[in-house]
């Protein structure tokens, strides 16, 4: 479980509600369903117009992945991959097929079969890179959609809150309260736009994409692994390399948190 993904949103929520308890309000006159249509229908509706299905399909399949910790630790799959690359310096590449379903990580699993089969390295490398490239590239665009919805929401919020000026400019008869309770209702829109979007809609989206790029990190080992295992590089010097690279990577990681 990601804590930082789900106590932020707990506390952004709820910092919301008490305000409004603490100045003296009622939790209930936030709660309008009619606001509540206009802004969410309204603003899937300018998702699905703005980006292809199979992109918004992925961003509601990523909501989960927002609220889970992304596995940093590589090391079981370096130990994977020595152990693969040790059988292939010791028996040969052929000996590799009958470890192949002994394999975890799906990646290095479907890459390695290219290295049995006798692909050209250079080859391999391109299979791979483009595989991490549109897995990335989908990630990406994924989170593009939900900043893309935060970017919406709070105008069709603004729709919201003109009609509901709209109705109650038709209805300036009815007496003074209802008239100031009308323009509350009003409002609520507004809130709801601008609430989902900074407080939902654009950490969702940052997050995805944060998570895409850490993510990133496995698939390159993989890459690596593979490209060293097909050069027939010896099993040690393979592991220094790869921690090596995931070392360096996270320093640069360090180094661009500080900054």
């Amino acid at each position: 479980m990601d804590l930082a993904s789900l106590i932020g949103t707990l506390l952004g929520i709820s910092s919301i509600l008490g305000g409004q308890i603490l100045e003296g309000g009622h939790i209930s006159s936030i709660m309008q369903g009619t606001a509540a249509l206009i802004v969410v229908g309204g603003t899937l509706g300018a998702m699905l117009l703005s980006y292809p299905q199979s992109d918004v399909k992925k961003a509601f399949s990523l909501i989960g992945v927002i609220y889970k910790n992304v596995n940093m630790d590589v090391r079981p799959l370096i130990d994977e991959i020595i152990r693969i690359a040790t059988i292939a310096r010791k028996e040969g590449v052929l000996a590799v097929e009958g470890q192949r379903e002994s394999i975890l990580d799906p990646l290095f699993k479907k890459t390695i079969k290219y290295v049995i089969d006798g692909f050209e390295p250079n080859t391999v490398k391109e299979i791979i890179d483009t595989e991490i490239f549109l897995a990335f590239e989908e990630e990406e665009a994924a989170g593009k959609v939900f900043e893309g919805a935060g970017g919406y929401a709070p105008t069709i919020g603004i729709i919201g809150a003109v009609l509901g000026l709209i109705h109650v400019m038709e209805n300036l008869g009815g007496g003074m309260d209802k008239l100031g309770a009308g323009i509350a209702v009003a409002f609520v829109a507004t809130v709801y736009g601008v609430g989902i979007a900074n407080l939902l809609l654009i950490p969702w989206g940052t997050k995805i994409k944060r998570k895409a790029t850490q993510r990133m990190v496995a698939k390159e080992v993989v890459k690596l692994g593979v490209v060293g295992i097909q050069e027939g590089l010896n099993p040690h010097f393979l592991q220094e390399k790869l921690e090596v690279f995931v070392e360096e990577h996270l320093r640069r990681t360090e180094d661009s948190a500080k900054e």
